[in-house]
């Protein structure tokens, strides 16, 4: 088994050995064991956080250089004019935290890419997407938080203070 341990610059001069294919669900995770493309068994002991990209690149142990794929899996994709619609519909779903890919196709068509909810899609259509239920890459966006285009932990309080200093008279 092959133990993928190190992230490495996508610049690298050194031969892709093998290629790894994963859903977004397996990428988010820093700790597996999985068989590459070509049938060789792997095993993922990276740092926690980062997640896996397309086109990323890992070093075994032993040298070899992997490339990470994001593998097709079932997505709903909202096609909508840009500009204020594309803006409202991120606003809307981004509010219910939900992992989200946002793009443009060949076409010039403007999309945003999520997992299947009814819930989320009844909210895309009302506000004037055109919905395609599909099988495709899914490598949504890094978020607000991210560190040149790279996930990092991030941890906050949303406690706050609501003292207002006077007294109400009732």
């Amino acid at each position: 088994m092959f133990e993928l341990t190190k992230r490495i610059d996508s610049n690298t001069q050194d031969a892709v050995f093998d290629t790894l294919t994963l859903p977004y669900e397996l990428r988010i995770r820093g700790r597996l064991k999985a068989v590459t493309d070509n049938g060789h068994d792997v095993g993922l002991f990276l740092d926690r956080g980062p997640v896996l990209r397309n086109g990323d690149l890992l070093r075994a142990s032993s040298g070899e250089v992997f490339s990470i794929s994001a593998a097709d899996e079932p997505v709903t994709t909202a096609y909508i004019e840009n500009g204020l619609p594309l803006a409202r519909l991120c606003y809307h779903l981004g509010n219910r935290h939900v992992s989200l890919a946002i793009g443009v196709d060949a076409d010039g068509r403007h999309w945003i890419r999520f997992p299947p909810d009814h819930v989320l899609e009844e909210l895309a259509v009302l506000l004037g997407a055109q919905l395609m239920h599909h099988q495709a890459p899914f490598d949504p966006e890094s978020g607000a938080y991210a560190h040149a285009g790279r996930e990092q932990s991030h941890a906050h309080s949303h406690e706050h203070s609501h003292a207002d200093g006077h007294t109400h008279a009732h």
